[in-house]
Parts: structure tokens; C-alpha cells; sequence
């Protein structure tokens, strides 16, 4: 897996680069940089709405900063939108990370 350095040079030239982000936000949580994973995934979910995993990791990341209530509702907002979008395997993913949260 490329580094931090690694991909956040390569986001330098493409800043909106859903995957790139997305690896960025998971080097950052397996170091427990809790707040830069969250911009991360932030960052994914506004540029990609229906990128479900971003919410999926994004509520543990905030869990782990100790704030649950924002957890609770990053995945629920991510479970709304992919019941809207269809999406049973990430709708049931994600119910089951909000019944752990909640």
C-alpha cells in the first residue's frame, strides 16, 4: 500500500480523486490519525454521496475520537442513502455498524 506521502502527492495533482482519497483516509485510520481519516472520508462522501464505505469507515473513525453521537449519525446518513440508492449489501452493513454504535 502506498504511503501517506505517496498519496497525498498524488492527490497534489488530482484533489478530487474519490479512490485516492479513500486510501488516504484508511492509511491514516491504521495510524489512528482519527481527524485526518474523517476529512478524508468527508471529502470522498461530498464528491461521491453513494460512496457508502466512506461512511461505513468514517463513524468508527469518529467513534474512536470519542464522539459517538456524530458516529451514530454518519452511519445513518450513509444507511439512508444506500436504501435509497438500492444497496443491500451496504444497507446491511451499515445497520449493523449503527446497531453497534447505538
Amino acid at each position: 500500500m502506498p504511503t501517506i506521502e505517496q498519496l497525498t502527492a498524488l492527490l497534489d495533482k488530482d484533489p478530487d480523486d474519490t479512490f485516492l482519497l479513500y486510501a488516504l483516509a484508511q492509511e491514516h485510520a491504521k495510524a489512528h490519525n482519527h481527524d485526518d481519516a474523517v476529512r478524508c472520508y468527508d471529502r470522498v462522501i461530498a464528491i461521491a454521496p453513494n460512496y457508502f464505505y466512506a461512511y461505513y469507515h468514517t463513524a468508527p473513525a469518529q467513534q474512536a475520537d470519542g464522539d459517538d453521537p456524530a458516529a451514530a449519525q454518519t452511519a445513518r446518513q450513509g444507511l439512508d442513502r444506500a436504501q435509497a440508492a438500492n444497496d443491500a449489501k451496504a444497507s446491511s452493513e451499515l445497520a449493523a455498524l449503527l446497531d453497534e454504535l447505538t
